[in-house]
Parts: structure tokens; sequence; C-alpha cells
């Protein structure tokens, strides 16, 4: 190969990699003046961890998760879950993430800290093709389900390690999940259907699940690398 060629191939690599990284320093972890018009807060700034805490403690977890890069990456090392400081009743909560191959966690959310643990409704984010958890339940643990209970219909999952983005609006007792610009799931707090499908799941015998209150959005330390960035909600009236 001529120095010219290997020069002309090189410019070539160096900007195809260029154009697959994604371009997180113009538009991650920032609002748009139509976002903080419409009432968009961000829940994280992708310099520092204000604003999260331990469930039922007051700080935040001195290992398992770090910020790197504009995200909020979870190492899987038993740092444990973390909760927003702020409780929410309506509102809509939107976020992206990518998750390890095989990996499993998830955003739970109407969390309260009088349970014993942060047993909580939970938008599943999980490897479909390669985590066994999600072949269970006839698609009520695939990623975008309502955990155990729900599962969501017509989700196209971008595949593991690219990122995700997710939506959870929750309106009175209406809540919807989103999967990458589509809705996937609704339901409606204690509706007849969610009492029924929730005594067919694992939180059958858990006072008080499936019914609308105001809480904590909680993200979950699975025990994988999970990545989160562009964490932000609004109050709905």
């Amino acid at each position: 190969m001529t120095q010219r060629a290997f020069i002309t191939v090189l410019l070539a690599c160096l900007a195809a990699s260029m154009t697959a990284v994604p371009a997180v320093g113009a538009a991650a972890n920032q609002l748009t003046a139509a976002e903080k018009a419409a009432g968009w807060k961000l829940l994280f700034d992708g310099q520092s961890t204000t604003g999260w805490r331990c469930f039922k403690k007051t700080t935040f977890p001195a290992k398992g998760w770090r910020v790197e890069d504009g995200w909020l990456h979870c190492l899987g090392q038993d740092g444990g879950d973390i909760i927003t400081d702020a409780e929410f009743d309506s509102f809509e909560f939107s976020w992206e993430w990518r998750l390890a191959a095989g990996g499993n966690s998830g955003v739970k959310y109407l969390v309260t800290e009088t349970r014993s643990g942060p047993t909580a409704h939970e938008y599943q984010m999980i490897d479909d093709a390669q985590n066994d958890d999600a072949k269970l339940r006839n698609g009520r643990r695939v990623t975008a389900s309502f955990y155990d209970v729900l599962k969501p219909v017509g989700a196209k999952l971008s595949p593991m390690g690219q990122v995700n983005q997710s939506r959870i609006v929750v309106r009175g007792g209406r809540v919807e999940h989103w999967l990458n610009g589509a809705k996937v799931l609704d339901y409606e707090c204690g509706s007849d259907a969610l009492k029924a499908a929730i005594a067919d799941s694992k939180f059958k015998s858990t006072p008080g699940f499936g019914h609308k209150i105001k809480g904590h959005v909680l993200l979950q330390d699975h025990h994988c690398d999970v990545w989160f960035r562009h964490l932000k909600v609004r109050e709905l009236q």
C-alpha cells in the first residue's frame, strides 16, 4: 500500500469512528428552551449525583455508582438502588440508557419508603435476547414491561450497547410506558384489569400494590453494568 493510500484509509477510518460515537456534548443532559418552557427539569446534569440518594438513606452510595463521560454508571457492585430526593404525583419521566450484554435492570416509580424494601411498579430494562429472565412470564419480563405484571406490545429494542430511550407517563391513575418513541403499554391504577394481572404476579401479596400513590423514581442496581443519562422529569396537571 502506498503512503497516500494508507493515509486515505486512515482518514476514512477516523471519520467513521467519529460518526459512530453519539453526540453526547450537544444534547445529552441539557434542556432546550422549548423543554424548559414545557416544564421539564433535569434530574442529572452529567457531572454530579445531586438529587439522588440511597433508598431509605440520606446519602448517595459510597461505591457501585459513578459519573463518567456524561453517564450515571451503575457498576453492578452492590452499591444499591438509588432514588430521587423528590416525590412525584402526576408526571412524565424520560431517560436514555445502555445495558451490558446479558444485563438486567429497571426503573421503578411510585416508590414509597414506607415499605420494607423498594417494591414498586417497574419499567423493565433487560437484554431480551440473552437474559433468560426475559423469556419467562409470557412477555411480562421483557424490556418496557410493567415487570411481571403486564407485557408491552410492539416494543422495538435497540441492541445492547446501543442507546435506548424510554419514557414513563403517570397522569392521575393512568400510566404509559414508551420505548424509542412508541407507546407500548398503558394501564389504569386500581382497575379491575390491573388487579387481576397483579393477582397473577409475584406482587399478589404486597399490600397496596397497584394503587396510585405519590412516590420517588428509583434506578435499580441489579448486579450488572447499566448506564443512564438525559434523565428529566416534568410534573403534569
